[in-house]
């Protein structure tokens, strides 16, 4: 059993356009050796059996690494790659099939945008809530901010890990210490940048102090 509330401490996920000339599965070990505790594979533009393809192949370096592999949105590739759990949107229907797919060993994260939709998710089974956007986001240009002290009220209110997601840098990270957040999920911020490892192992060295808040 994983312990999610250390688990998603630095949550890294991918984004094959930010990675430039690196490798797609080099990046991938970089960031692992520079402490990410969290991987989610978001490959939308690939086809079912492709995304199990690479899932398989990261999975075999996460594993290396003792890093639980989330997969974005689809259960069944999850399920089929041996992945540790996938990430699903808001809607009661999405956690109840995931679970119901990939059973209780498995994690579940669930999207939220807010206080309501945060009860939601845990009420529906998910293990986890990524909650966002932070600061905007530079994946989903129509992601709004959500308010600092909402992110309080949400971590208050329920008993999972909270992740904070959107625009998350080295630069304003500071600004979600006292939240009671788990942990932060970084895209741009590690993949984005000409050194994945050094950037990950900033990151994570800036996200540990979010611990205190769970003390």
């Amino acid at each position: 059993m994983w312990d999610l509330q250390q688990t998603c401490r630095l949550y890294a996920v991918t984004d094959r356009k930010l990675m430039g000339d690196l490798h797609f599965y080099d990046a991938i070990e970089e960031a692992l050796q520079g402490g990410i505790t969290m991987l989610q594979l978001r490959e939308k533009h690939l086809s079912e059996a492709e995304y199990i393809h690479v899932a398989k192949q990261v999975h075999e370096l996460t594993k290396r690494y003792g890093v639980p592999l989330i997969v974005n949105d689809l259960p069944q590739v999850a399920l089929v790659s041996g992945a540790e759990g996938v990430h699903v949107g808001q809607s009661d229907a999405e956690i109840e099939d995931a679970r119901a797919l990939l059973g209780e060993g498995k994690i579940i994260g669930a999207t939220a945008h807010n206080l309501e939709e945060a009860l939601a998710a845990e009420a529906a089974g998910a293990d986890y809530l990524g909650v966002g956007a932070a600061f905007g986001s530079t994946t989903k240009l129509d992601a709004r901010p959500i308010d600092r002290e909402e992110y309080r009220r949400i971590c208050d209110a329920v008993s999972i890990p909270v992740v904070a997601i959107g625009g998350i840098t080295a630069d304003n990270m500071e600004e979600l210490y006292g939240r009671g957040l788990s942990g932060v999920a970084v895209i741009g911020g590690i993949f984005g940048t000409s050194d994945v490892k050094g950037a990950a192992a900033h990151m994570r060295s800036l996200a540990e102090p979010l611990a205190m808040d769970l003390v």
